[in-house]
């Protein structure tokens, strides 16, 4: 399998394959230096992009470099990210065509500021966050508005779930 780095209409750069992917195949490592959340809050605070992967422990964080970490977001993903004795491997999950770009959505969560998507794929819902990261939000503000408007506990909770 040949990969490259080049231009993405996606964002930036992407990772491009120049030979076909078949479904299942463990297409590359998302390797780097591992830290503490605590640090990647330090090195990265303000910064306009990171490369930053938390794995499942929540207490590792890995500072991305190399291939692994030029994959863009897509809300269609051809690739997913898995865990497998503490690395962190990017799989296709379909058969991938010679010169498509790779791509895997990055279900973002844990952070407000905006993280608009542009993927372009017709499945696209805007952002990078995960949807359960984006309804958690959006019951955030129900709460914090209800309790704005004086509801009690009681009727922001049946707010928060959907009913009157």
């Amino acid at each position: 399998m040949s990969l490259a780095v080049r231009p993405s209409p996606i964002h930036s750069v992407g990772v491009f394959t120049s030979t076909a992917i078949r479904k299942g195949t463990r297409v590359v490592e998302y390797a780097g230096e591992r830290i503490t959340p605590e640090e990647a809050d330090r090195r990265y605070d303000g910064a306009p992009r990171t490369y930053l992967y938390g794995l499942e422990d929540g207490k590792t964080v890995i500072d991305g470099f190399g291939l692994g970490a030029y994959l863009n977001h897509s809300c269609d993903p051809n690739c997913e990210v898995d865990e497998i004795e503490g690395r962190v491997w990017i799989f296709a999950i379909r058969d991938i065509a010679a010169g498509e770009e790779l791509v895997w959505d990055y279900n973002l969560y844990d952070d407000e500021d905006p993280a608009p998507c542009h993927c372009g794929s017709p499945k696209c819902r805007g952002t990078m966050y995960s949807r359960e990261w984006m309804a958690k939000l959006r019951r955030r503000k129900v709460r914090k508005q209800a309790k704005k408007n004086g509801h009690s506990e009681r009727q922001i909770q049946t707010r928060s779930r959907g009913g009157r």
